[in-house]
């Protein structure tokens, strides 16, 4: 029996990262790519160009392999059925992904679920959005139903005066999704991968830090949060993934809202490896990579304990240092434990580049694990340390 190849849509940091998954279990990945430089294209032996909105090529690229599977959720829902009706196995397959790919969809299934949803309508025009806001109260959170990720395509209106000012969106697409804006402790995500027969295994709850609507860290498990709270919204995303068909790893962004329902209200789906999950390369038995792999070829699903009390991840962003690798050197001397994961993106202001892995020897010590795991962040995406700490990278070589 021949080991399995399995195709990735997209070559972002996603499927970079699961290469080293793919090849410690002997499985051949390949990637259809958006350009050559890409963040996959150097991680793996197999990366085309191509068009992910061209049904001919997504069908070339589907030849020869055992499964085709997502770095992002762009690729048109109908061209995932002409795939499937050509006979390609497509985890996770297009009636699941929906929900991730359109948020007026998502929000009508947790409705259905009867899971907690923030209120929502579906707004065509101004008009529409002022009786939403009139009736939910201002602001109100706008979102473009499909397309929008790390803040894109969210806006916050403040009142019914300043909803004139989104005609523009409105011409663009139409309807779009209207949300009370929440008032919320602080953000979770429960992660799930499900396989095709169902089995089914989750992640413990974890604390997402958003910075201008860009993950900038993750704490796991989430601190202090009450155990019903906990095991109600993990298993909100294994109903989620059972009900919804959802095949690979899932993340379900959340809001913790004490004294609320449940204690919280669900934000967001995807349905692919997640900027919420990086930490479970270094943080977990199975990483959410390795896990997706299985669970798309339909193998057992591997142990998803923490390898220690506390994991913190650290996304770093584009700055002002071009020469990364410049700056290792100062990094991984200020804190030996730290895994460093790059992207081999280049550096852009704003831009997600790495991020930063480091285990805890005890919940209590949090508050240092972020220091330190942040401190390493912040040298690669400068270029030097901090007065006192290392030695600076001279402004030559960064």
């Amino acid at each position: 029996m021949t080991f399995p190849v399995i195709g990735v849509v997209g070559g972002g940091q996603l499927a970079r990262m699961m290469a080293p998954a793919a090849t410690a279990l002997g499985f051949e990945l390949r990637v259809l790519a958006e350009a050559e430089d890409v963040s996959a294209v150097a991680a793996v032996a197999t990366a085309p160009v191509g068009d992910y909105t061209d049904l001919d090529q997504l069908l070339e690229f589907s030849r020869g392999l055992d499964v085709l599977t997502f770095d992002h959720e762009h690729v048109p829902t109908g061209h995932l059925r002409a795939l499937i009706d050509a006979g390609v196995n497509v985890h996770p397959g297009p009636d699941a992904l929906v929900n991730a790919q359109d948020k007026l969809v998502m929000r009508a299934a947790i409705d259905r679920l009867e899971l907690p949803n923030p209120r929502w309508a579906a707004v065509a025009d101004v008009d529409a959005l002022v009786a939403f806001g009139d009736g939910a109260g201002w602001p109100v959170v706008l979102k473009t139903p499909r397309g929008g990720y790390d803040g894109k395509g969210v806006r916050i209106v403040a009142s019914a005066a300043d909803a004139a000012d989104s005609a523009d969106w409105f011409e663009a697409m139409s309807p779009l999704l209207a949300e009370a804006k929440v008032e919320f402790s602080r953000e979770l995500s429960a992660m799930v991968a499900r396989t095709p027969d169902g089995e089914t295994r989750a992640w413990p709850v974890v604390h997402t830090i958003q910075v201008a609507g860009v993950c900038d860290e993750v704490i796991a498990p989430a601190l202090d949060i009450p155990l019903e709270v906990a095991a109600a919204a993990e298993d909100a995303a294994v109903r989620i993934a059972n009900e919804l068909g959802v095949t690979g790893v899932m993340a379900v962004e959340m809001f913790e809202t004490p004294g609320v329902g449940a204690g919280f209200l669900i934000n967001e789906l995807a349905m692919r490896p997640h900027n919420t999950g990086h930490w479970t390369q270094d943080g977990s038995v199975t990483s959410q990579f390795e896990q997706h792999l299985r669970a798309i070829l339909n193998l057992p699903l591997g142990a998803t304990e923490l390898l220690g009390p506390v994991v913190v991840m650290k996304n770093f962003l584009g700055g002002a240092n071009q020469n990364l690798f410049s700056a290792y050197p100062a990094a991984l001397a200020s804190e030996p434990a730290a895994k460093v994961h790059c992207y081999g993106k280049a550096v852009r202001p704003g831009r997600k580049i790495g991020h930063v892995n480091l285990v805890g020897a005890a919940a209590a010590d949090v508050d240092s694990v972020r220091q330190r795991a942040g401190a390493v962040a912040n040298i690669i995406r400068d270029g030097r340390a901090p007065a006192g700490t290392a030695p600076e990278t001279s402004e030559e070589s960064a």
